[in-house]
């Protein structure tokens, strides 16, 4: 009799256990319990709808009314939109539903919190969804937006931990500069100062010269940037990666190319009928090699298709950035292009000069889509010339003791590069802004939420 009991008491529990929406499809028809936010409710004459929607879809509820006293009607009818509830029913399979060809007739109904007006629309400013961020994430484009980050971030993971790399993780605090001190974040530390870092450049190369051979790193970087582009903004995370025993910049391109072949691959095979029925588009694991560009010919391409770079040290401004990846689509197919030989003078003083030609480097950006995601290079691991390039930017080696002691005792060759993410999701999902795929946005006049 006890056995009989305790299979009982089994039997309740597993049917109270809550059901994501996206498993019901492949549930049989049955007992269920399901929680989540209401999404539209239609309160009919003799029947009641209730769309809800949990971290994983949305899914048809339906409570036909009774003449008689009915409170789980009188529930429904007093539902606001984006309430919490939870409900236990019988799922049935139904080819006749729209939404996922399966429906749950209601049985109980909890609602756990009520929610108010949602103080937020579809045509708010992206402003105005901000200071509501969280729900502004409950929209399926944004919670599709957070997977594709994940699946991308996995995708460069497996290519990592196949191809031997070493993930490490740098200090965001920083005695001095990594690069350019005018974007610098400062705060007080103890009896001193600290910066937070804009880069984990010096602690990449430091990890060459300490042996681990390959590395990589994704984590939050700071600039003290005051620009209110749809590209910037003032914390974000950097993706990063560094390689010994190279011959040139190709060879960190190669493993460039590679690893966003290997994050996009992930992203389709998990999202794209998702990205075709949300986002509306296809996304198509791009081929490789990409092309190649040096910048000397990009500037030609930008001229030739009717713009002049107006900057005065001759660097890629957007439009012109815009112009090469219409010309590498056009000609190559690709929504990449890798642009190489910078000037020196428009590089930091580790870039590797080129040989035969001290004012051109041996280094990269990588546009996507008509913008700059990501700046490489093969690094200078030579001491004495890293001192000379130091001097002639208008550093003074004295304050870059400790980094130039990293290659005092044996640096290999080696170089690397860094992206940035929100800009590589917002270029891949065709979104207008990073605001839109950065899951808390910080920027010049942002620090809340």
């Amino acid at each position: 009799m006890s056995g009989s009991r305790l299979g009982s008491g089994l039997e309740l529990t597993l049917v109270s256990i809550r059901s994501t929406i996206a498993s019901l499809a492949s549930s049989p028809d049955g007992p269920v319990t399901v929680s989540g936010w209401v999404e539209t409710v239609r309160d009919q004459k003799k029947v009641q709808f209730v769309i809800l929607r949990d971290e994983s879809g949305s899914a048809q509820l339906v409570h036909p009314r009774t003449e008689e006293s009915d409170p789980i009607a009188d529930k429904i009818s007093d539902l606001s939109l984006g309430s919490f509830i939870t409900v236990s029913g019988n799922l049935k399979h139904d080819e006749r539903v729209k939404l996922g060809g399966l429906e749950v007739v209601i049985s109980e109904l909890e609602v756990v919190t009520v929610a108010l007006d949602n103080p937020i629309a579809d045509d708010s400013s992206i402003d105005k969804r901000l200071d509501w961020r969280f729900l502004d994430l409950r929209r399926p484009e944004q919670n599709l937006i957070a997977k594709v980050q994940t699946s991308f971030e996995w995708g460069m993971r497996k290519y990592w931990r196949e191809s031997d790399f070493i993930e490490i993780h740098t200090p965001k605090l920083m005695a001095s500069a990594s690069e350019s001190r005018a974007e610098l974040f400062e705060l007080e530390y103890f009896e001193t100062k600290a910066y937070l870092a804009q880069s984990p450049q010096f602690f990449k190369q430091m990890a060459q010269s300490a042996g681990f051979g390959k590395i990589f790193e994704i984590a939050p970087a700071f600039r003290a940037d005051p620009s209110f582009t749809s590209r910037h903004a003032t914390e974000f995370i950097s993706v990063d990666a560094e390689i010994s025993w190279i011959d040139s910049h190709e060879n960190v391109m190669k493993m460039h190319e590679d690893l966003l072949v290997s994050g996009i691959t992930e992203v389709v095979e998990k999202h794209g009928s998702a990205i075709e029925s949300l986002l509306g588009f296809t996304l198509e694991v791009p081929k490789t090699p990409f092309p190649r560009v040096t910048l000397a010919e990009a500037r030609e391409i930008s001229k030739a298709s009717g713009h002049e770079i107006p900057r005065a040290d001759g660097d890629l401004d957007p439009e012109a950035e815009r112009r090469v990846s219409a010309w590498a689509l056009e000609t190559h197919g690709s929504p990449f292009v890798f642009v190489t030989e910078y000037d020196s003078t428009i590089r930091p003083f580790y870039h590797m000069r080129k040989e035969g030609d001290s004012n051109l480097t041996k280094s990269y950006d990588l546009l996507y889509n008509g913008t700059e995601i990501a700046t490489g290079a093969q690094r200078e691991h030579r001491v004495d010339v890293l001192e000379a390039q130091a001097i002639e930017k208008g550093l003074h080696p004295e304050e870059l003791a400790e980094y130039l002691d990293f290659f005092r005792y044996g640096a290999p060759p080696h170089g690397g590069f860094g992206m940035g993410l929100s800009r590589v999701i917002m270029l891949m999902l065709q979104q207008s802004s990073i605001r839109e795929v950065t899951f808390l946005f910080r920027g010049p006049n942002r620090l809340t939420p």
